[in-house]
């Protein structure tokens, strides 16, 4: 492989492996948590699964993303959801019943770039940094289009994974290409299933909680092949931390920093980050582990909205955001309700709307809906990491998009 360095007008690293969290410098930093198997089983109690939820660099080692001095400003909007009403199964439910059934700690609804409508619960506020989980997976894919515009990975999406990843050479993975991966469809074997100790998913976890450097490779290197690349998909934790290995090594600085310095900072994101590490001052977690608070999840979604812009200036190749963010094409000519580690819309509305969602356990979400200008940003701590959610977060989008159009349809 061709060696690779970062982009010369990137500023040396400024993050640090650890925040500060003294209770006099973050308001939850002295709360009782519990631990990461605990969250993934679906066994804390609602309480202490908050306190973990917004503490989650007391996990793990974790990198700084470093936000910069001029926050992006979100402006206020005279609006009011209190119409708002979804419709599941026949049973009609208002914004209370959906903060209240999903766990939700925190909705933030942005209209045109306007905050129209911003609530934290659980003793969350503006300044609490969430959990992101798979939501993760979406921001390190995001990354990877910005090194392919970069130049940093020269053969875009046809780059292949053991030349950027040698730990994996001679594996099931050999022959894979990035479009494989971030379309999940390698054809490597994986099981995904949260609460099985078990499954290949929580092997990956122990390898993090081990914090042994190449540890995660060692568990994707071992698994085998089930079908040709890029003819199958099958969900998999395992590939975006690949990816990040994939990223690191072409950009030739941490994710955490180049992140920082793509995104965080141009973009007026008003709160420093954190990320997980696979070991100590080692390669992010790709597939979790950011720790954000509410409105900057809500801006990374504004981002996209933009159409990946930063004053005027595209961050990602041409046509990325489409491709990135709509039913993608297998080898074969089948269709992939599945984009680049974004979720393509599920319900009739936001279909139309060609809106698209990024996701995590246990409730994190956010949305982007670009033809009705609207980004919806959840955190939420449901009490097991999948199928405990009353309402359909899509679902509740669509209201919200319907109820704001009526507002904006009605007389004065």
């Amino acid at each position: 492989m061709t060696s690779r360095s970062p982009q010369p007008d990137l500023a040396a690293d400024t993050s640090r492996r650890e925040p500060s969290r003294s209770s006099a410098i973050y308001r939850h930093g002295d709360e009782p948590i519990g631990d990461i198997e605990q969250a993934y089983s679906g066994r804390l109690t609602p309480d202490l699964a908050v306190n973990t939820f917004r503490n989650i660099d007391r996990l793990f080692p974790s990198r700084i993303i470093a936000a910069g001095a001029s926050p992006r400003p979100l402006e206020q909007a005279p609006t009011c959801l209190d119409g708002v009403v979804a419709s599941v199964n026949g049973e009609a439910y208002d914004l209370y019943d959906y903060l209240a059934l999903n766990s939700v700690t925190g909705l933030l609804v942005l209209r045109h770039g306007d905050i129209v409508h911003e609530t934290y619960q659980r003793g969350n506020h503006r300044d609490t940094r969430w959990m992101s989980m798979s939501v993760a997976k979406s921001v390190c894919s995001t990354l990877a289009g910005m090194a392919i515009r970069d130049g940093l990975i020269r053969e875009g999406l046809a780059a292949q994974v053991t030349d950027y990843v040698p730990a994996l050479a001679g594996s099931a993975y050999q022959g894979v290409s990035l479009r494989d991966l971030l379309m999940m469809a390698s054809g490597v074997a994986w099981n995904e299933t949260y609460i099985d100790p078990r499954s290949d998913r929580r092997a990956l976890l122990r390898a993090q909680i081990a914090q042994r450097p190449g540890g995660a490779m060692k568990v994707m290197a071992a698994l085998p092949r089930a079908a040709k690349p890029g003819t199958r998909h099958n969900y998999s934790t395992g590939e975006t931390q690949i990816l990040a290995e994939l990223v690191r090594r072409a950009v030739g600085r941490p994710l955490a920093e180049y992140l920082a310095l793509k995104l965080w900072r141009p973009y007026g994101m008003e709160s420093d980050a954190s990320w997980w590490l696979e070991s100590a001052d080692g390669v992010e977690i790709g597939g979790s582990g950011i720790a954000a608070t509410l409105r900057d999840y809500a801006r990374f979604g504004q981002f996209m909205l933009d159409g990946g812009r930063v004053e005027g200036r595209s961050l990602l190749p041409d046509g990325w955001i489409d491709a990135a963010t709509r039913p993608t094409t297998l080898a074969g000519g089948d269709s992939l309700e599945y984009g680049y580690m974004w979720w393509t819309a599920w319900t009739p509305s936001s279909r139309r709307d060609r809106a698209f969602a990024a996701k995590g356990i246990h409730g994190q979400f956010i949305y982007v809906n670009p033809t009705r200008d609207i980004v919806i940003a959840q955190n939420a701590a449901a009490p097991k990491p999948l199928g405990r959610l009353v309402i359909d977060p899509m679902v509740f989008c669509d209201a919200v998009a319907a109820h704001l159009e009526g507002q904006a349809g009605a007389p004065a």
